[in-house]
C-alpha cells in the first residue's frame, strides 16, 4: 500500500521517468510503517525507471575528521540519515571516493556521475556528482528533511569561494574498492561561526524550476538544478553571506 501511495506521491510532485535525481530525506517524516527505507527506495527505482538515476549523499564528516582521517569506501558509513546508509549497502549501488562528501548512486548514469568525484580536492568540487548533476539536467529531492541540507550548495560556493567557506587542508588516507590505500590532500569547508540558510534558494526560482507537496506525511520539494545553481551563483556574486547567517552562541 505505501509503495504504490509512494509512486504516486512522487509523480505527483512532479518526477519522472528517465529523471536523475539526488534524494535528501527523513524517514521518520513518512509515518509508521515497516521497512520504510526498502519501501521508499522501491518506490524511487519504479518512477525513475532504468533510464533515470537516483543518487543518494553519503556524507561521513563526523567519523573521518582530521583527528582520524582515514575513508573506507567499502565501510565508512553514513552519517546523513537511514535511508542514506541504508542506500549505500544496496545491491548494485555504487559510491564515489570522497573523505566527507562521497555520493552513493544506482542507475543509468550513475557510474559516470561517480567515477571522477576522486578528481576533486574540495568536498563539492567541479569534479563531484552534486555538480555533474546538473550538467544532466538533474533533479534534487527533499523529502521531510526541509530545504537546509542542500549539498549542492556547497558546490554552488566553491564557485565564488565566500570568506565563510574554507577551512584547513587536510591529509586524508583513502582505502579504494580493491583494497590499494591512497593519501590525498584535501582543503575543507570551514563555516565557523556560521549557520548555512540554504532554504534562501526556493525563492529565488520560478515556478518551472521547483515543485512543493507531499510524500505520505513528509513535506517535499523537488528542484531543477541546472536554474538552482545559476540563480544561487548569481546572488553570491553580489552578496557573499546571503546563504549563511552569524550563528548565535547559547552559553549555559
Amino acid at each position: 500500500m505505501e509503495t504504490r501511495q509512494l509512486t504516486e506521491d512522487l509523480r505527483a510532485l512532479g518526477l519522472k521517468r528517465g529523471n536523475h535525481v539526488l534524494v535528501h530525506s527523513s524517514l521518520r517524516s513518512l509515518g509508521n510503517f515497516p521497512n520504510k527505507a526498502q519501501v521508499l527506495l522501491e518506490a524511487l527505482l519504479e518512477v525513475l525507471g532504468r533510464e533515470g538515476t537516483l543518487l543518494v549523499p553519503a556524507l561521513s564528516y563526523k567519523t573521518v575528521t582530521r583527528e582520524r582521517p582515514i575513508f573506507d569506501l567499502a565501510k565508512t558509513p553514513s552519517c546523513v540519515g537511514g535511508f542514506s546508509e541504508f542506500f549505500r549497502n544496496a545491491a548494485g549501488v555504487i559510491r564515489s571516493v570522497h573523505p566527507t562528501h562521497s555520493v552513493c548512486a544506482y542507475g543509468q548514469q550513475a557510474k559516470p556521475l561517480i567515477d571522477a568525484h576522486l578528481g576533486d580536492d574540495t568536498p563539492v568540487g567541479a569534479h563531484s556528482p552534486f555538480q555533474l548533476l546538473r550538467e544532466l539536467n538533474g533533479y534534487l529531492l527533499f523529502i521531510g528533511c526541509g530545504l537546509k541540507p542542500n549539498t549542492s550548495m556547497h558546490g554552488v560556493e566553491e564557485l565564488s569561494r565566500p570568506p565563510y567557506l574554507f577551512g584547513p587542508e587536510t591529509e586524508y588516507e583513502l582505502k579504494l574498492s580493491k583494497g590499494e590505500i591512497l593519501h590525498k590532500k584535501y582543503i575543507t569547508h570551514g563555516f565557523e561561526g556560521y549557520e548555512q540558510r540554504y532554504d534562501r534558494v526556493w525563492d529565488l526560482l520560478g515556478n518551472q524550476d521547483k515543485s512543493r507537496g507531499r510524500i505520505l506525511h513528509a513535506e517535499a520539494f523537488l528542484i531543477r538544478s541546472a536554474p538552482m545553481w545559476e540563480k544561487a551563483n548569481a546572488i553570491l556574486e553580489k552578496a557573499p553571506f546571503y546563504f549563511v547567517d552569524k550563528a548565535v552562541n547559547v552559553s549555559a
